[in-house]
């Protein structure tokens, strides 16, 4: 996994798959330098380089990789994976940096040994290489051919096209308290009954809804003796309390100002931070409004006084520890089944505190009563957009959000430099509760 990134699940699975079928794995682990994964494809004279990423900065990292390959003359084949990789990115970022052998995105684990395979032939090769790269000669075409025809407005017209509120008539719910607090030791009883396991599956490459990928005709079999070794796992992990979960979350008193931002303040008043935040600027034919996330929170001029919250949430804290265990006895199937379960637990987490907000913290909607395919559904009132995620793209927010619930480092989670949570088993956000919030993407936007 590259610099920045400690997300490793999906890499640890390549790895059993591409093990199991006759491959030597060097497995770095997660956060690797450029420098190192070259250093050790040289001294462990390896035959492909293999790259894999999670969060969005991750994608400039393996363009900064490729272009190491390329000045330290490296004559490999390299393999690009990961949730936020595509076939687009790596045709129009990163193959173009290198050009002393193929650059191949590999969609999933289960096409890992395929593709080895063929770039480890001298008889498929050639032919592999070649067609794939007519492919991203193609990709990159339709790419210009996209940006060249898509018209986007102007910052200043985006504004004019904006969410507008009656904020003369808004009362907002003031929240039971402001600054932070700390959930710790939440009883993972509770939290396993708001896990969504849908993305459970895709993490093991297994596509399909919980629970109808149970009877799939084509997975299904599969799917369920997984989920039963998940059970019994969670059942463990519950029991045995070999992990841990914890939450920070708060609210503050807060005004949208500038129309993108919005200002957070102290409870003397003053302002405590200014939350970035970016508007669509995408040409809108059905009369929407471009939403910023920042038109949910009522303007400084409107004289009301809104607020925001935020939090984060792990049900990483011991997993780490438990996963190595498995692994140093030669369980990486177990290993990688503690770190898919902790995952789960901790959007779990996000899922049930998000709730207790809605009905006793911030109380804006204390009578729902939501069953768990409705909160998975997002038919909640109000919005948890994280920081990363399409509302809000820009991962370098995550900064100030930890800023104002963490100055003492009490949730147990930390960022890398890429703006990574660490553990990986962590989520973080913003709450915002107008009734009319609503998530979206921001798009592309111009500069």
């Amino acid at each position: 996994t590259v610099k920045g990134d400690v997300h490793d699940i999906g890499k640890n699975i390549v790895g059993v798959v591409l093990g199991c079928n006759g491959y030597d794995i060097v497995d770095l682990g997660v956060m690797v330098p450029a420098e190192k994964i070259l250093q050790v494809a040289k001294e462990q004279k390896c035959d492909i380089i293999g790259l894999s990423g999670l969060i969005t900065p991750s994608l400039d990292e393996m363009v900064h990789v490729a272009r190491e390959m390329q000045r330290q003359d490296f004559h490999l084949p390299l393999m690009i994976g990961g949730a936020t990789t595509s076939k687009a990115h790596t045709a129009v970022k990163i193959e173009p940096k290198y050009s002393n052998d193929a650059v191949i995105y590999v969609t999933d684990a289960s096409r890992a040994v395929g593709v080895a395979t063929q770039l480890l032939s001298k008889e498929l090769k050639p032919a592999f290489v070649e067609k794939t790269r007519l492919e991203y000669i193609e990709v990159r075409e339709r790419t210009a051919n996209r940006s060249a025809r898509t018209e986007r407005l102007s910052y200043a017209n985006a504004i004019a096209a904006k969410a507008t509120f009656d904020w003369s008539t808004y009362h907002p719910v003031q929240p039971t308290f402001t600054g932070a607090k700390v959930l710790d030791d939440i009883d993972l009883n509770v939290l396993a009954e708001y896990i969504d396991w849908t993305p459970f599956f895709i993490s093991w490459d297994l596509a399909g809804k919980y629970p109808r990928i149970l009877t799939d005709e084509v997975v299904g079999e599969a799917a369920t003796a997984l989920f039963e070794d998940a059970k019994v796992m969670l059942r463990k992990l519950i029991d045995e309390k070999l992990i841990r979960a914890r939450a920070v979350f708060g609210f503050w008193p807060a005004n949208q100002v500038e129309h993108d931002d919005i200002e957070v303040y102290g409870d003397d008043g003053q302002p405590l931070a200014r939350l970035h935040h970016l508007r669509q600027q995408t040409i809108k034919t059905d009369g929407k409004p471009n939403f910023s996330l920042a038109d949910f929170v009522a303007p400084k001029d409107s004289g009301v006084t809104d607020y925001v919250g935020g939090f984060i949430t792990t049900a990483g804290i011991g997993a780490e520890e438990v996963a190595k265990a498995y692994q140093d006895n030669g369980d990486d199937y177990n290993s990688i089944m503690v770190k898919a379960l902790a995952d789960r637990l901790a959007e779990a987490c996000a899922e049930w505190l998000h709730q207790q907000v809605r009905k006793e913290h911030w109380g804006y909607d204390p009578e729902e009563t939501l069953d768990n395919e409705a909160l998975i559904k997002e038919q909640y009132k109000g919005i948890r957009p994280a920081p990363g995620y399409p509302a809000c793209p820009d991962h370098t927010e995550k900064g100030t959000l930890f800023d104002l619930l963490d100055d003492n480092g009490q949730s147990g989670v930390t960022l890398t430099e890429h703006y990574a949570m660490f553990p990986a088993a962590a989520v973080s956000g913003w709450y915002f509760a107008h009734p009319q919030a609503q998530y979206f993407a921001v798009g592309k936007v111009d500069r």
